[in-house]
């Protein structure tokens, strides 16, 4: 039975992973309305990521969600690197981006736990997840969308918004209906995912990878002493045999001569690996995010941070143009600033996945030679430490080259993170002004009069920060002036501290604060 809903919204959101419940609380912090649905009778249970990166916790500190993850979370101090049998070398982590990020360290939370987090934060903010809740397809028009829903009755709902984000997986519904194309491949090896309850030396909260001839394992330490995750592969033999594979299936050796003795398999799945990144991330108001946009390999844990990471560019923006802050074209920048990265991600993570999991002789000979060799030298080097951190973190993402990204001041570029500056008084750091989710001007020792009053007239807070030493080694210039995106990005970086330049910024980008 068909239905018409009486009940709009500004944005639908199909999908309830990481990517769709980070878009619902960042629009929902910045009053936007939203429904978020889900097909799926509840959320998941098991689940591949793990790791959440500084990055994402910078995001997660706007809206008041960091601290809560990282008690939940369980802090990385050191990683081993095990090959052939024998324990080759062991790399402290310690706080690899001291003085770069609030977050210095690695932190692992398992999804499903974070969800279940994600989730409770949304209820408190009004929004419910709606379980069992289907899209079947939907249709644009100038001034909206129109989507059909089969509620969990059967019965069918038609839905109107002003946009809708397909927040839905690697099988988006949305991506589909929107004709988008999701090039890529799928790797060769069959994968599994385990949670298992163990002990032996290895379970030593420490990060835990070996390498062999055929077989690749690592074990990810959880909060919980006595439980990790393993990601390893299956058997050739055993994938050959049959489809319904099991606990049993999994090769052995490398457990063993890693000494872990498991007691309990708690959930066990197997999965395959694809490196896709979709033609195009929206087509009119609709938007696709996540793994409905791109999907890679694990190597360095970047996918479920990358979704979130496309919740919250497109969030802000979405806010701005229903609230009439800004023009529509301001939606124009979501896909080129997302769309690079995804594509310089999915290339670098593949070159890696394949030289761990290659069966040639040439990737057999650097992963069991050469890298365990160069890895705890290099790894010693404070130069090396902080890119891998910078690296993996996201905290090197850039937007430049952006319709958003104006000029350049010491070394930030516009389109670059903000620097973060730890700073001693009430004030604690450069970041904490950033809660507000609004555009922002910082300045670094002394501003203009006429910038106070620029800022003044359009409503636009200012900040000021007296100079310090350590603000000129982030990369910042005195007396700059910082036009800071709501997401934390700088838009425009202009040396001279000039009120023209922001001015003609803001006039630009018909932005309305």
């Amino acid at each position: 039975m068909n239905e018409p809903s009486t009940d709009n919204t500004d944005v639908l959101i199909v999908g309830a992973g990481p990517t769709g419940l980070v878009l619902a609380l960042w629009m929902t912090r910045l009053g936007v309305r939203v429904r978020i649905i889900d097909q799926t009778a509840e959320p998941g249970t098991t689940s591949r990521a793990l790791a959440v990166q500084a990055r994402t916790l910078e995001l997660y500190r706007q809206i008041d969600l960091a601290d809560a993850v990282v008690e939940r979370g369980h802090k990385l101090v050191a990683g081993n690197l095990w090959v052939a049998g024998s324990h080759a070398s062991r790399f402290v982590f310690g706080e690899m981006g001291e003085g770069i990020s609030p977050y210095p360290y690695a932190l692992i939370f398992p999804q499903d736990e974070h969800e279940r987090l994600l989730i409770d934060r949304l209820a408190a903010a009004g929004v419910a997840v709606e379980r069992r809740t289907e899209l079947i397809d939907f249709d644009q028009a100038k001034r909206g969308v129109r989507a059909r829903l089969k509620r969990p009755d059967g019965s069918i709902e038609t839905c109107a918004a002003s946009y809708i984000a397909g927040c839905d997986g690697a099988r988006s519904t949305v991506r589909e209906t929107l004709g988008i194309g999701f090039p890529g491949g799928v790797y060769n090896h069959l994968f599994y995912v385990a949670d298992v309850e163990a002990s032996g030396a290895t379970m030593n909260g420490e990060v835990h990878v070996a390498l062999d001839t055929t077989d690749f394992l690592a074990v990810f330490p959880l909060k919980d002493r006595t439980r990790a995750r393993l990601i390893g592969t299956v058997r050739a033999e055993a994938e050959r045999q049959h489809d319904d594979l099991s606990w049993n299936d999994v090769t052995k050796r490398v457990i063993e001569w890693m000494r872990i003795d498991i007691q309990c398999v708690n959930w066990f799945s197997t999965y395959r690996v694809h490196h896709r990144v979709a033609d195009h991330f929206r087509k009119g108001r609709a938007f696709i995010l996540g793994d409905a946009a791109h999907i890679h390999s694990p190597v360095g844990g970047q996918g479920m941070n990358t979704g979130i990471g496309d919740a919250v560019n497109l969030a802000w923006k979405l806010a701005a143009v229903i609230h009439g802050h800004a023009n529509a074209s301001m939606l124009d920048s979501y896909e080129p600033e997302r769309i690079k990265f995804a594509r310089r991600l999915v290339a670098t993570t593949d070159q890696a996945f394949t030289g761990v999991t290659s069966d040639g002789a040439l990737a057999r000979l650097i992963r069991l030679n050469i890298v365990p060799r160069l890895m705890p030298p290099l790894f010693k080097l404070d130069a090396v430490r902080r890119f891998m951190f910078r690296t993996v973190s996201q905290t090197l993402v850039n937007y430049r080259g952006s319709s958003l990204s104006v000029g350049r001041a010491g070394t930030v570029h516009g389109g670059d993170r903000l620097p973060w500056v730890k700073m001693d008084g009430a004030s604690g750091d450069n970041f904490t002004p950033l809660t507000s989710l609004d555009w922002q001007v910082h300045v670094y020792g002394d501003a203009k009069p006429e910038l106070k009053a620029l800022c003044d007239e359009r409503k636009l807070p200012l900040h000021i920060f007296p100079w310090t030493p350590e603000m000129s080694q982030a990369g910042l210039r005195r007396n700059s002036v910082y036009l800071v995106r709501p997401d934390s990005y700088v838009g425009l970086a202009d040396p001279e501290g000039t009120t023209s330049a922001v001015r003609s910024y803001l006039d630009a980008r018909k932005l309305l604060l």
